[in-house]
């Protein structure tokens, strides 16, 4: 059997080749020497067999997603997000600019704390996915000027224009235990957690699939003018779609990793999502740029957006599914 120290390393490993970094690593380590002086001798990770990698592998996702989502200690979940941040620094470095991995940084620690690593790998997953689908067809969208600044990476205001309102959801959960805040206990605060992240994947699916492959772009508004790909504001049947695909994915994931959330909580995610994103373009194509409303930037309208869609699900979980 693996040791602790192999399984934690060996951990590390595993999120490492996630960001396609092993390869830069040249750890060398004797495993004689290990069983002679474990703690003053590195460890020579090629060296494990395959069967021990697995094994590590396997407990260390059942230990993640078994324990209890609820709050753990804050000094604990920063020094675990450092080793984690640092394993994947060239994936996020890839994704996120410096400025917005420091704060992806206090988001992460602040999830971690507040509903452990199970309810911090739906952002996680919310993160990726959405880094993802922002690079389809990414060199034509530059072209066309429509696709996302920098280079698709995200700064401190994407950070917290998409996940502002699933912390506070993730934070009130930890906080009300076995009481309710507002009337919402529990359960509730955590489907709005989900939802709010499903909202954003739904909305970056819808926006960056439309722009990749939307054949008609018309104004969600009545006339219902054709409009340019990439117009606040704009929609096509291919965005559309994308919408609640993006939605219905990232719910069932939550669904997965929370172990708390049923079927009818998944479709109420996914349908929350998929109407707030809607909303987020009739906001575009209304308000944000207008005059009078210069306030309203896209990260503002992003906020709205999930707090749109972690309050439906809430509300529909409440009165309709009687939570």
């Amino acid at each position: 059997m693996p040791t602790v120290r192999e399984k934690c390393l060996l951990s590390l490993l595993i999120l490492s080749t996630l960001s396609s970094s092993v390869s830069s690593l040249s750890i060398r380590v004797d495993r004689r020497a290990l069983r002679r002086d474990p703690l003053r001798t590195p460890l020579r990770l090629n060296s494990l067999p395959v069967a021990t990698v697995a094994t590590a592998a396997r407990e260390f996702a059942a230990s993640a997603f078994s324990a209890p989502v609820g709050p753990t200690a804050l000094l604990p979940s920063a020094g675990i997000n450092l080793v984690l941040f640092s394993a994947l620094r060239p994936a996020l470095l890839g994704r996120l600019t410096v400025s917005g991995a420091a704060h992806a940084f206090a988001l992460a620690v602040g999830l971690w704390a507040s509903v452990g690593p199970a309810g911090w790998s739906v952002a996680v997953a919310y993160f990726f996915l959405g880094s993802a689908v922002t690079k389809v067809r990414f060199r034509e969208k530059e072209a066309a000027g429509i696709a996302e600044g920098r280079g698709g990476r995200r700064g401190p205001e994407n950070v917290w224009g998409s996940a502002a309102t699933a912390l506070a959801c993730a934070a009130l959960s930890a906080s009300t235990g076995a009481r309710r805040f507002l009337g919402l206990d529990r359960d509730l605060l955590l489907l709005g957690f989900v939802a709010a992240l499903s909202t954003k994947l739904a909305d970056t699916f819808a926006s960056e699939i439309g722009k990749a492959y939307g054949k008609t772009t018309f104004m969600i508004i009545p006339p219902f003018e054709r409009c340019d790909p990439g117009t606040e504001g704009g929609v096509s049947a291919e965005g559309t779609a994308a919408a609640a695909v993006g939605g219905f994915i990232l719910s069932v994931y939550g669904a997965w990793a929370l172990k708390t959330l049923t079927f009818p909580m998944v479709l109420v995610s996914t349908l929350s999502a998929f109407v707030a994103t809607n909303v987020e373009s009739v906001l575009g194509a209304t308000m944000q740029g207008k005059s009078g409303f210069e306030w309203m930037s896209n990260e503002v309208v992003n906020f709205i957006n999930t707090l749109i869609g972690a309050g439906m699900a809430m509300a529909l979980g409440k009165f309709i599914l009687r939570m």
